[in-house]
C-alpha cells in the first residue's frame, strides 16, 4: 500500500517555516538560515513495514561584518590596535591592505585573527587601510584612514605673557601647555639655570 511519510529534525524541532508538499513526500524550508542546519529524517511506513532515510543539511553563509574599522588619528609614537570581525560559514579568514597593497607582519606590525597592531606609529604608517574577510563564498571589505599627527611644539598666543605681577608671599602658577605631537618633554629654567623642585 501507499506509505505514510513523516519528517523530523534529529536532535531538534522542525523549522516552524517548513512546509510539507506532495503528500508529505517533500520537505521545503524557505529562506534557509544557519540554525536550520542539522540531520533530517524521512520515515515511510505501510502495513508491510517501514524504512527511514537520513540526510545532513549544511548551511553556508557569505561573510558578514560584526565589527568594522573607524578612521583614526594618532600622535606619532602612539600604539594602534584595529580589529575587524566577521561571521560566516566556513569561518572567514582575514587579510590587510595598506593603500591597496598587501600588508605583511614586520618588527612593529602584527596581524592575528582580524586584529592589526602597530607598535609606536610614525608618519610612514599614515594611509588608507582595508581589512578583507573572506571564505569560499565571497569577500567583504572594510576601510579606514590612519592619520599621524606630527608637529613641533608651539605655544598658543594666550600663553605668551611676558610679565606676571604677583604680591610677595602669594602663590603663582605659570602654565606651560605647548601644542605638539608627539607629547613633548618640558623643562624649566630661571635665567640660564635649570629649575629644580623644592618644598616651594
Amino acid at each position: 500500500p501507499v506509505p505514510t511519510i513523516s519528517w523530523r529534525k534529529v536532535n531538534g524541532h522542525n523549522p516552524s517555516k517548513a512546509r510539507l508538499r506532495k503528500s508529505q513526500a517533500v520537505l521545503e524550508i524557505p529562506n534557509v538560515q544557519l540554525e536550520d542546519a542539522g540531520m533530517y529524517e524521512c520515515k515511510a511506513e505501510n502495513s508491510r513495514g517501514r524504512n527511514v532515510f537520513r540526510g545532513q543539511l549544511q548551511v553556508y553563509t557569505y561573510p558578514h561584518w560584526v565589527e568594522k574599522l573607524n578612521d583614526t588619528q594618532l600622535d606619532s609614537g602612539d600604539p594602534l590596535r584595529w580589529e575587524c570581525k566577521a561571521t560566516g560559514k566556513p569561518r572567514p579568514t582575514y587579510r590587510w591592505l595598506k593603500n591597496g597593497v598587501p600588508l605583511w607582519p614586520q618588527s612593529r606590525i602584527e596581524m592575528v585573527n582580524g586584529v592589526l597592531i602597530i607598535h609606536s606609529v610614525n608618519v610612514s604608517d599614515a594611509g588608507m587601510y582595508q581589512c578583507l574577510a573572506e571564505n569560499k563564498y565571497g569577500t567583504i571589505y572594510a576601510s579606514a584612514e590612519l592619520k599621524i599627527l606630527a608637529s613641533a611644539p608651539t605655544f598658543p598666543l594666550n600663553q605668551m605673557r611676558k610679565t606676571i605681577i604677583i604680591t610677595k608671599g602669594q602663590e603663582v602658577v605659570i602654565e606651560c601647555k605647548p601644542q605638539a605631537s608627539p607629547k613633548p618633554t618640558i623643562t624649566w629654567k630661571k635665567g640660564d639655570k635649570a629649575l629644580r623642585e623644592s618644598k616651594r
